[in-house]
């Protein structure tokens, strides 16, 4: 059988020395095929220019910046009237609620009685006093003129002596009225207080707007008695109508929030857009949520109300540089950031260093220029040094 097969090989060579064609062997097709060997086809991207925009998307509530509460500033009088209802806008001191002041107007009509009285008093006292003053007068002036007498002997020492206390007696009783009288007029003073005082109750009964502000609530009623401290409030009011976004952000992320920062806000179930800026960033994280409170004020409250649902897109930082797509990046367990730079359809693994992301791109801040073209998928099974077959779709070409 070997020997057979041998002829036949040998057979078959004559037959094609014999027609000029050469034969081919198997022991020639290796290096054939080494002159026509392909590499792996590998999508490239270049490195571009654009314009990146670093954001934080939060979300949150619709509330007041400033939630004002009225109440009474008189305690135990009933509402006469109301002249505000929620959702009217209304100017500081304005008028909103009208307490009952028949109470007081009589306690000020007894208290002016009093007074009254009590000037009559001090008139009477003065005529008195006057009555008394002349009395001590005259009084010294025969205890004077006694005591003289006294010296010359031609009046007795117990006349001297009885004058002289009739002079005393005199000058208390006209001291004892000038008190009576400082007495009468304290007290005068103070039911001229206690009118001011009522004066003022009655001016509070007008219950007024402390500021300029749309109402939000109303539990005042007709009727009913209004109480100071820690009752329920007649009105509350939202100051100037002014409303924010409180949003809940993660700690990652807080730290790049600064007060007056531009932000747009989408409130559910509206496709249209409000725009605001940061207002206040919260110096502290909840413990066990890791999240932080930003609120960021409206800049058209008219277009939202309190309570409503809404996201913010917070603008971080705005810059131009070159920037690749996210998949071109790897980042490795020892936080090294590297990229598959091609050159000359050579892989070369470079390190890079990253800045803001906006979206599916990333900027590069070092590692690599405008034009350099790279892998555009980090993870393909390209390694240091292979040669490739760069593939540029249109896409990667407008990138």
């Amino acid at each position: 059988m070997v020997r057979s097969s041998r002829q036949t090989v040998a057979a078959l060579a004559l037959l094609f020395i014999a027609a000029g064609t050469p034969p081919v062997f198997a022991e020639d097709k290796p290096a054939e095929a080494a002159a026509t060997q392909t590499f792996p086809a590998i999508v490239v991207t270049p490195v571009a220019t654009r314009t990146l925009v670093d954001k934080v998307v939060a979300t949150g509530t619709i509330r007041a910046v400033n939630d004002v509460y009225v109440q009474p500033q008189v305690d135990g009088l009933s509402i006469r009237a109301l002249n505000a209802d929620v959702g009217d806008r209304v100017e500081a001191d304005s008028v909103l609620a009208v307490l009952n002041d028949d109470a007081l107007l009589l306690q000020k009509s007894q208290m002016e009685a009093t007074k009254a009285k009590a000037e009559a008093s001090v008139a009477q006292m003065q005529a008195q006093i006057a009555e008394a003053r002349a009395n001590a007068d005259d009084a010294i002036r025969q205890r004077d003129r006694a005591v003289r007498l006294g010296k010359t002997g031609t009046m007795s020492t117990s006349q001297v002596e009885q004058l002289t206390a009739a002079a005393t007696v005199a000058e208390a009783r006209t001291r004892s009225a000038e008190q009576s009288i400082a007495v009468a007029e304290a007290d005068i003073k103070v039911v001229d207080a206690q009118i001011a005082d009522i004066d003022l109750r009655l001016a509070r009964t007008s219950v007024k707007a402390p500021v300029a502000g749309v109402i939000s609530a109303r539990d005042a009623k007709i009727g009913a008695i209004a109480m100071m401290g820690g009752g329920q409030p007649l009105f509350t009011l939202i100051q100037d109508g002014a409303l924010e976004l409180i949003a809940d952000v993660s700690e990652g992320e807080i730290l790049k929030i600064k007060v007056g920062q531009k932000a747009t806000i989408a409130l559910a179930g509206s496709r249209e857009t409000l725009n605001g800026s940061v207002r206040l960033v919260s110096p502290a994280i909840d413990a066990v949520s890791r999240l932080g409170s930003v609120h960021i004020a409206l800049d058209d409250s008219e277009k939202a109300r309190a309570g409503m649902y809404g996201s913010a897109t917070i603008i971080v930082e705005t810059a131009d540089g070159i920037a690749l797509p996210l998949t071109a990046l790897l980042t490795g367990g020892d936080g090294e950031t590297t990229a598959r730079k091609v050159e000359n359809d050579v892989v070369k693994l470079v390190k890079v260093r990253s800045g803001i992301q906006d979206g599916a791109f990333i900027q590069i801040v070092e590692g690599l220029k405008e034009g350099d073209e790279v892998v555009a998928k980090a993870g393909a099974y390209v390694r240091d040094g292979d040669r490739i077959n760069p593939v540029r779709t249109p896409q990667t070409q407008t990138n």
